[in-house]
């Protein structure tokens, strides 16, 4: 199966990815970097409680549809500190330099403050290509995203295989129904535990970046068992988090809420309570 044309949004970061990605292999060759992360002290493993729903909380210093959210990544290792002990289960970081202000120093510098907590940092970026991974290894995450819609399904394969090598899990992202279909065969491939192969519905538009309004709740169903479900994009309260977890997701991405609001932490477990509550009456 080929990879429907990406919009705009998605094919200009899936360009500039790749640019990045010849850059850095100029610096670095792959062997070079392999060895590199095969040096790196392994991440903490994911842990998903048993409760039946988790928060994956996001640090992002710009977003391309609210603009700034921090205008210093000063606060860095205290904010990731912070996210652990209020009990997220991963820390998704940006990579993105262009469009969320990111960079694999954040996700070095978030990986080695989470290590003593025991949390795991997952990259977070529009991933073309298997030395990214590498580069995620070497910067101590403990997994990474894979946008379903940005590549060719044979890429895709080989990108979750490389993730399983790297001891990484995977959050495979999807946008629509035929996503879906994608991601649950590619999920069928994946050889390790499937609790370490997440798959998420992102609810924002591709071409307006807006949130589109019960589209988690409408293709929830479509997801595959087994296998976590992760909400993304649009949550911003713990009603939210109870409203998803009632509907079966058993993670919520939260990143533009948290980053803004004056107690991250407070927000955080406020959002896991309401939705292991909710996880638990569903």
């Amino acid at each position: 199966m080929s990879a429907r044309p990406a919009p705009d949004f998605l094919a200009a970061m899936a360009r500039s990815s790749a640019l990045r990605v010849a850059e850095a292999r100029a610096r670095e060759s792959a062997g070079a970097l392999a060895a590199r992360a095969a040096a790196t002290a392994s991440s903490p493993s994911l842990a998903l409680d048993p409760a039946g729903f988790d928060l994956i909380a996001e640090l992002k210093l710009r977003s391309p549809a609210q603009g700034v959210l921090r205008a210093s990544d000063d606060d860095l290792e205290e904010r990731v500190l912070a996210y652990a002990r209020a009990g997220a289960a991963i820390v998704s970081v940006l990579t993105e330099p262009a469009r969320f202000a990111g960079s694999l120093a954040h996700l070095a510098r978030a990986s080695a403050a989470l290590r003593s907590a025991g949390v795991p940092a997952m990259r977070k970026d529009f991933l073309v290509d298997p030395y990214q991974l590498l580069e995620a290894r070497a910067a101590g995450a403990g997994g990474a995203l894979l946008i379903v819609r940005m590549l060719e399904r044979t890429r895709l394969a080989e990108m979750l295989v490389a993730a399983f090598e790297l001891g990484l899990f995977v959050l495979l992202e999807a946008f629509d129904a035929a996503d879906i279909a994608t991601a649950t065969e590619l999920a069928a491939l994946w050889r390790g535990p499937r609790a370490h192969c997440l798959i998420g519905i992102n609810s924002r538009d591709l071409k307006s970046l807006a949130v589109v309004p019960g589209r988690l709740e409408e293709l929830v169903a479509l997801l595959p068992a087994g296998h976590p479900r992760v909400a993304e994009s649009g949550l911003a309260t713990a009603t939210d988090a109870a409203r998803l977890a009632s509907h079966g997701f058993s993670l919520a991405l939260v990143g533009t809420a948290l980053m803004a609001d004056a107690d991250p932490a407070r927000l955080a477990q406020a959002m896991i309570a309401a939705g292991r509550h909710a996880a638990v009456a569903r």
